[in-house]
């Protein structure tokens, strides 16, 4: 567990997991021999070979009375192609807990986009039923991207909707917001398109102090000093190169938290300009 203070907005960190088996799946580019290069992602980012390493987490968000998720991994008990992430039996609620955030307390989920590593704890498995894991929060899902995947015809996808999704918005539990949703006077959407349609991440600014979660503008750091590599998982490959641009352009070289959602620990720095490129300053 970790936690930032932002003013008066603590973000506090749930690992769900961290892994390097994932990465060449996520970043083709970003083999070993590429990524050795880059000197500053010693020793936090890399592993003992070299390759990049990957966090699943949520972030607990505690802004003027309202507890809000951002993000809700890739759950339990859920079927998934992937072997790493199929059928999972891990310990995330019990930690959730332990953080002091029990899954009742929850105000508000918040999903930067419907991709299943996003959404997973949206629901959970009781007697045979997917229900609402957060039973007292408010889902809040991108209008756009909401509409996005009601066209989606990948079957992993539809899989994803079926038991992470349409189960909150069957609960009533859904609410369909813009790309600039305000949540509270401290924390809002910021719209940051390419990954998915209706991609967002999340401002954060209280007591003078400012920062962003990234959502999946970027997985790694080492997007920062090689802007261009794109996921494999990119809907738009050219204009996520170009939201991630605009993303480390904007934060760069100011005051401002850099909380990345795929970012393995210490997850959470600043973004300053390196040349032609740009590092994370821990």
């Amino acid at each position: 567990m970790a936690r930032w203070q932002i003013g008066d907005v603590s973000v506090t960190r749930v690992v769900e997991l961290e892994t390097a088996s994932i990465g060449k799946f996520v970043l083709p580019d970003a083999v070993p021999e590429e990524v050795r290069g880059i000197e500053w992602l010693r020793p936090h980012f890399l592993d003992d070979e070299g390759r990049i390493v990957l966090s699943v987490h949520a972030l607990v968000v505690d802004s003027q009375g309202r507890r809000i998720v951002v993000d809700t991994c890739v759950g339990n008990d859920k079927p998934r192609p992937m072997p790493a992430w199929n059928e999972m039996r891990g310990p995330f609620l019990r930690d959730l807990e332990a953080a002091g955030t029990p899954r009742e307390s929850i105000d508000a989920v918040v999903c930067t986009h419907l991709h299943v590593d996003h959404v997973g704890w949206n629901t959970m498995l009781v007697d045979g039923r997917w229900v609402p894991t957060f039973p007292n929060a408010r889902y809040l899902l991108g209008v756009e991207e909401w509409g996005y995947w009601q066209t989606e015809p990948d079957a992993d996808s539809a899989d994803v909707m079926v038991d992470s999704v349409r189960p909150v918005l069957e609960a009533g539990l859904v609410d369909l917001v813009a790309p600039d949703h305000r949540i509270t006077d401290e924390v809002w959407l910021e719209p940051t398109p390419g990954h998915t349609p209706g991609h967002v991440s999340v401002r954060i600014s209280a007591g003078g102090q400012d920062a962003v979660i990234t959502g999946d503008v970027m997985h790694h750091p080492c997007q920062m000093a090689r802007p261009e590599w794109a996921s494999s998982f990119d809907y738009d490959p050219d204009a996520a190169r170009k939201t991630r641009r605009d993303f480390l352009d904007r934060y760069a070289d100011r005051p401002v938290l850099v909380i990345g959602t795929h970012f393995t620990t210490p997850t959470a720095g600043r973004i300053v300009r390196d040349g032609d490129a740009y590092r994370f300053e821990l």
